[in-house]
């Protein structure tokens, strides 16, 4: 282990349809963190959920190409705040979260 280090976890909910410059909105977001040399970013699909329309999508309904998507992107609270100006430009509609979190880092040459 190399340490603890203090950060802030960035999540983002969307859904799988919402597209930004024709791409999925969820890559558009992981490619832009990456572009900006964000430490980390992954996208995970959901297979049940609602937003801020209580619509439910679900893998189980015709509607199955409208999964709920999380993106979750991990960096320093300066870079993360400064992250969701580009991030506002980005979203049409949406919900994004923000956590403190502890990040342990590990590397070959601790085990």
């Amino acid at each position: 282990m190399r340490g603890h280090e203090e950060a802030v976890l960035l999540r983002i909910f969307v859904s799988e349809s919402d597209r930004y410059e024709g791409r999925p909105l969820y890559q558009a977001i992981i490619l832009e963190a990456r572009n900006r040399g964000l430490a980390g970013a992954t996208a995970f699909k959901g297979f049940l959920g609602y937003g801020v329309h209580s619509r439910i999508h679900s893998a189980r309904f015709i509607r199955s190409e409208d999964l709920p998507v999380m993106v979750e992107v991990v960096d320093t609270q300066e870079k993360i705040l400064f992250f969701l100006n580009v991030l506002k430009g980005m979203l049409a509609e949406g919900l994004a979260t923000l956590e403190r979190v502890e990040v342990i880092r590990s590397s070959p040459e601790a085990r």
